[in-house]
């Protein structure tokens, strides 16, 4: 019986060793696409309002 824990205990850490890993590298993936395009979002917005002759002050 403690053949089976032991087992059971050994596949669950092998298969879940590098998920984490995985799962951390596609968020900061997904996170720095997300703020690259935020940045160019703001990038073409002041350069529409600089081009239509919005006044700022």
């Amino acid at each position: 019986m403690n053949n089976r824990i032991t087992l059971v205990k050994e596949i669950y850490n092998d298969g879940f060793k590098n998920l984490g890993n995985h799962f951390v590298k596609s968020y900061f993936k997904a996170f720095a696409w997300f703020g690259f395009s935020m940045y160019a979002i703001v990038v073409f917005a002041f350069i529409f309002r600089i081009s239509t002759g919005f006044q700022f002050s």
